[in-house]
């Protein structure tokens, strides 16, 4: 009879670095940008090599307007009519643990700046993979791949099933998480494959994004005196923000107090005027402002609603003509795993165990699909290969190494949580 350091063995013994690469190469290969028919053709990839190892394939397609129709839908900045859901399991039964990834990415950006103007090849070099989506989160993806492929390798059949969840819409509000929980797949725990830099993430910040619309009333620049400059009183609510942001961050969570800005707020778009020579009578700021963990969105929006509130009472121009708040793109809540949840002294106990220090728990300042599953009730935590940083970057790459060591504790973590029949 085998053992379960057996069977550890066996199955670590069973892990094939060469196929995890593999899977990496034909995912990056994909061009799936939120939105796009890549992102599409990135789930149907999911789903035929999910039904190669045998699992069980739930790969449908999502109504997109009809979802959008939902409470609680998380909203979505990339237009899309239609999307694709997928989740496989090694049997039958309520899964004992899901492992989750996204398949979209964000837009390359400016070509020049990949070496041979192609960011969706795969580089390898110096123990790096590079290319967009190797660390947010195609990695992850392929390392989730490998571990269940080194479980049916190594023979071995799982007493409750493992689940794996790929999902799309992730990097614009979550729309696939959505989904996938609202078509009914759960698990009794949930890991996500995001980067996590040798750390287990076990809180996000939340994400709102923001517009501003300040009047102003237009003339001629020659006698701008004349009017009011919407451009001057957009410049005049900026130290405001400052100081909002100052206020929020005073007294962060404690999983988040080592960032130097747990909940930043950031204006990325400013818009004014249309014409050289016309003091401008508009001008629209678009940025980001973070929810703090454990604040509702809610709760998050009226903070900023008064902020703006009271800076324009004490504006005469404003007072009169009052700025406009709206919310567009996706919504991202806060959310964590519960206090003392095991999931964390697991996830912990099997990357050790596969060759890595012990990570250490930390909160992160973005939205994630965690908070979708911790508010559907499934414990939640984040663990994957890669550093953030390099995410949505030119040089977006994720260590070879890091990417065998994951690969290693998801399957220890499986091994683990769903038990062996």
């Amino acid at each position: 009879m085998s053992t379960s350091q057996d069977l550890a063995r066996r199955a670590l013994e069973a892990v094939d670095l060469d196929g995890v690469l593999a899977d990496l190469r034909e995912l990056v290969a994909i061009p799936s940008v939120g939105g796009t028919p890549g992102e599409q053709d990135a789930q149907r990839w999911c789903a035929d090599r999910l039904g190669e190892l045998g699992c069980d394939v739930d790969h449908w397609r999502i109504d997109v307007p009809e979802l959008a129709a939902q409470d609680g839908f998380p909203g979505q900045e990339a237009e899309r009519d239609v999307a694709y859901g997928c989740v496989a399991t090694t049997g039958p039964g309520e899964p004992a643990l899901a492992l989750c990834g996204h398949t979209d990415v964000v837009p390359p950006g400016d070509l020049d700046r990949w070496p041979d103007r192609d960011p969706y090849a795969l580089r390898i070099h110096d123990g790096i993979a590079a290319g967009r989506g190797t660390c947010d989160m195609k990695g992850g993806v392929a390392a989730i791949l490998g571990a269940v492929r080194a479980l049916r390798a190594a023979g071995i059949t799982l007493a409750r099933p493992l689940a794996v969840h790929a999902v799309v819409g992730e990097e614009d509000g979550g729309l696939g998480a959505f989904a996938t929980l609202r078509r009914g797949h759960r698990a009794d725990a949930c890991v996500l494959a995001e980067p996590s830099a040798g750390t287990v993430v076990a809180a996000n910040g939340g994400s709102l994004t923001f517009r501003l619309e300040i009047p102003g009333q237009g003339t001629h620049g020659s006698t701008r005196y004349r009017g009011v400059s919407a451009l001057d009183a957009l410049a005049g609510l900026l130290p405001m923000l400052r100081e909002l942001e100052a206020r929020r961050n005073a007294d962060p969570d404690p999983l988040v107090a080592h960032l130097e800005i747990p909940y930043p707020l950031s204006v990325g778009v400013a818009r004014a005027g249309d014409w050289a020579s016309t003091v401008p009578d508009l001008a629209v700021a678009e940025g980001r402002y973070g929810v703090r963990i454990g604040e509702s969105v809610d709760a998050a929006k009226a903070e900023f609603h008064d902020a703006i509130a009271r800076a324009c009472a004490a504006d005469p121009w404003l007072a009169e003509h009052p700025v406009r708040v709206s919310w567009p793109g996706g919504i991202f809540a806060s959310g964590r795993l519960p206090a003392g949840h095991p999931l964390l002294a697991e996830t912990q106990d099997a990357a050790e165990q596969a060759g890595a220090p012990r990570p250490t728990p930390v909160g992160a300042p973005y939205g994630t699909d965690l908070r979708q599953y911790a508010a559907a009730g499934v414990p939640t935590l984040q663990y994957g290969p890669g550093d953030v940083r390099y995410a949505h970057a030119h040089d977006e790459h994720v260590s070879i190494a890091e990417l065998e060591q994951t690969t290693r504790a998801y399957v220890l973590l499986a091994l683990r949580r769903c038990g062996v029949a």
